[in-house]
C-alpha cells in the first residue's frame, strides 16, 4: 500500500513512520515541512521512504500529485497547542480547517481514502460542568456516534481549534454521503511518548502539560497547575495509539470505512495535579541524580497562563468499544508506564546534553 503521510514530521508523525518502516509492509511519501525528528530516526535513508518538504498552505500543485499516487492519504496537519488557540485562533482555524479542507477535496476528485485526524476536543466539555455538577460524580465515556458535541462560548476562543476539527469531520460526513467518499476519523486521547513536544527552557514557545512539568524536573523551573490542575486527563502511551492507527490504515475487511474511532486508555485517567506529583514521584525513584532541582508545584491561573480566551475540557474518557470490537485492538500501557517510559526519553537526552556540556571544557583545553 501507498501511504502519503502529512505531518509526518510531528509527533504522532514520527513514531508512525517507525512503526510502519519496521513492520516493512507499505511505501511511505512522508512529508512535513520540519524533518528534524525524521533525521533522528535515521528515515531518510530508508528506501521504503520518501521525504518531501511541502507546505499544504502554498504547494497545491505538487500535494494533488501525491494524493493522486497514494493508496490512501493520512492527514495529520494541524496547530495542536492550546497556547496558540489562544494566541492565533485566526491562524488556526485557517490551517485546521481550510487548508486541510483542500486536501479532502483532492481525495475527493480522485476518489482515495483519507484518515483524517482529528481531537478528542470536539467533544468539548462533559455534561456535568453545563449543569454545575461535579465531573467526577457523574459517567462521562465519550461515544464516537452518539455523545453530544459541547463547546463553550465564543468568547473563549481556545474553541475555535475544537470547532475547525468538527466542522472538517461533519464536511467528511457529508462528502462520504453525497461523493461516496471513502473516510476514517481519529480522535486521538492524549498521546504522550518519545519525541513529544520539546523542553521550554531549549525552545521557545509553550508546549503541551507533560514537557512543561519534564521541564521543571530537569531545569527547576515551577510545575504550574492551571487553575489548580483540577481538570482530568486519560494519557495514551503512543506506541498503543499507533498500534490501533496501523490497522485503522490497513483496514482489513472494510470495517473502518466511514467510522470515527476514538483512540485512548480510559483507565489512565488521573487530574493534571495528580500528574504532577506522580512525574515527580517517578522522577525520584528512577531518574534523580545528585545537583537535580527540585522544583516547587504553584497554582496560576488559566489566563496567565495560557492568556485571555482560555477555557479547558474538565474531563476526557475515550469510549473505546469501537476500536476493541471492529480491529481487536487493546491498549497496554498504564498511567505509571507511560509517564516512566516518556519521562526516560527526556531524561536520556538531558543527560547526554549534560555529559556533551561537561567534556566540552577538556576537549577544548586539549
Amino acid at each position: 500500500m501507498k501511504i502519503l503521510l502529512l505531518g509526518a514530521g510531528g509527533f504522532i508523525g514520527v513514531n508512525m513512520v517507525e512503526r510502519l518502516l519496521k513492520d516493512g509492509a507499505h511505501d511511505i511519501t512522508a512529508v512535513d515541512i520540519e524533518k528534524t525528528k525524521l533525521e533522528e530516526l535515521g528515515a531518510l535513508s530508508n528506501p521504503r521512504m520518501t521525504y518531501l518538504r511541502l507546505d499544504i498552505r502554498r504547494d497545491n500543485n505538487a500535494l494533488e500529485e501525491e494524493v493522486k499516487k497514494a493508496d490512501v492519504v493520512v492527514d495529520l496537519v494541524a496547530f495542536a497547542n492550546p497556547a496558540l488557540y489562544v494566541s492565533d485562533p485566526l491562524g488556526t482555524f485557517q490551517l485546521n480547517f481550510i487548508e486541510n479542507l483542500k486536501i479532502v477535496d483532492y481525495c475527493v476528485k480522485h476518489q482515495k481514502r483519507i484518515v483524517q485526524f482529528s481531537t478528542c476536543e470536539v467533544y468539548g466539555v462533559t455534561a456535568a460542568s453545563v449543569i454545575g455538577k461535579d465531573p467526577k460524580d457523574m459517567p462521562c465515556p465519550f461515544v464516537e456516534d452518539e455523545t453530544f458535541l459541547i463547546m463553550g462560548p465564543i468568547n473563549a476562543h481556545r474553541w475555535i481549534y475544537a470547532s475547525a476539527k468538527q466542522l472538517l469531520e461533519r464536511v467528511l460526513h457529508a462528502y462520504g454521503l453525497q461523493e461516496g467518499l471513502n473516510w476514517s476519523i481519529i480522535r486521538p486521547f492524549n498521546f504522550i511518548g518519545p519525541r513529544i513536544d520539546y523542553l521550554p527552557s531549549e525552545a521557545a514557545g509553550n508546549p503541551r502539560v507533560f514537557s512543561h512539568f519534564m521541564n521543571a524536573l530537569l531545569y527547576g523551573t515551577p510545575m504550574k497547575l492551571v487553575d489548580g490542575g483540577c481538570n482530568f486527563r486519560a494519557y495514551t502511551y503512543i506506541d498503543d495509539a499507533v498500534d490501533c492507527i496501523v490497522r485503522i490504515l490497513e483496514n482489513k475487511g472494510g470495517v473502518c470505512d466511514r467510522q470515527i474511532f476514538n483512540i485512548g486508555k480510559p483507565d489512565n485517567e488521573l487530574t493534571i495535579k495528580e500528574l504532577a506529583y506522580l512525574m515527580k514521584e517517578v522522577f525520584d525513584e528512577h531518574f534523580r541524580e545528585e545537583g537535580d532541582p527540585e522544583p516547587e508545584i504553584v497554582d496560576v491561573s488559566a489566563e496567565e497562563f495560557y492568556g485571555k480566551g482560555y477555557q479547558d475540557c474538565d474531563r476526557r474518557i475515550a469510549d473505546i468499544s469501537k476500536a476493541r470490537t471492529l480491529l481487536g485492538w487493546n491498549p497496554q500501557y498504564g498511567t505509571r508506564e507511560v509517564v516512566y517510559k516518556t519521562m526516560e526519553y527526556f531524561v536520556d537526552r538531558f543527560r547526554e546534553k549534560q555529559r556533551a556540556a561537561a567534556a566540552a571544557p577538556a576537549s577544548a583545553n586539549a
